[in-house]
C-alpha cells in the first residue's frame, strides 16, 4: 500500500526530470530532482511503494530514458495514468518501471492510500473505499517487468538456452 501523488494531464518528461540534470547517469542522483519544479517536496517525501497518479498522455516530450529511470529510483510502486506517451511507456517497461493504465485515475485524490492487485486487475483506494479496474498487461510485458526490465529479461532467456 502506498500514497498517491497526483498530477494532471500532459506531464512531460522535462517536468519529471529537468533537462539540466540529463548529464547525471546515476539513478539515485536523478531521483533527488524528480518533479523539482512542480512538487519540490516530492523527492524528499516520497516513500517506497507510493504511486504517481496522472491523467492523459503521461510522459510526453522527449524520448530520453532519464524520466522513467529517475521515477523508478524514487522507489515508487508504479505510475497510474489514464494514458501514456508511447515512447515513455516503452522506456518504462524496458527499465522495469510499472506503468498502469486506469481510465478512472482522475477519481484518485492526492494523498489517497492505494493498493494494486495485479492478479485481479484492480486498484483499491483504501481512503475512499472505491475500486478501479486497470487495463491488463500482456503476459510478455509482465514477464519483462517481473525480471526488472528488458536487459534482465534477455539475460534470463539466454540462460535458458
Amino acid at each position: 500500500m502506498g500514497r498517491a501523488w497526483k498530477f494532471g494531464d500532459d506531464i512531460d518528461t522535462d517536468v519529471i526530470i529537468q533537462g539540466k540534470y540529463l548529464v547525471i547517469n546515476e539513478p539515485e542522483e536523478l531521483a533527488k530532482h524528480v518533479f523539482e519544479n512542480v512538487r519540490p517536496e516530492f523527492a524528499r517525501e516520497v516513500k517506497k511503494g507510493d504511486f504517481v497518479v496522472a491523467g492523459e498522455n503521461f510522459g510526453c516530450g522527449s524520448s530520453r530514458e532519464h524520466a522513467p529511470l529517475a521515477l523508478k529510483a524514487t522507489g515508487i510502486e508504479a505510475v497510474i495514468a489514464k494514458s501514456y506517451a508511447r515512447i515513455f511507456f516503452r522506456n518504462a517497461i524496458n527499465i522495469g518501471l510499472k506503468v498502469i493504465e486506469c481510465r478512472d485515475a482522475d477519481k484518485i485524490d492526492d494523498g489517497d492510500e492505494l493498493e494494486v492487485d495485479y492478479e485481479e486487475g484492480v486498484i483499491r483506494n483504501k481512503t475512499s473505499g472505491e475500486e478501479y479496474r486497470i487495463s491488463p498487461v500482456p503476459d510478455f510485458l509482465r514477464e519483462i517487468l517481473e525480471k526488472g526490465g528488458l536487459v534482465n529479461y534477455a539475460k534470463s532467456l539466454r540462460e535458458k538456452t
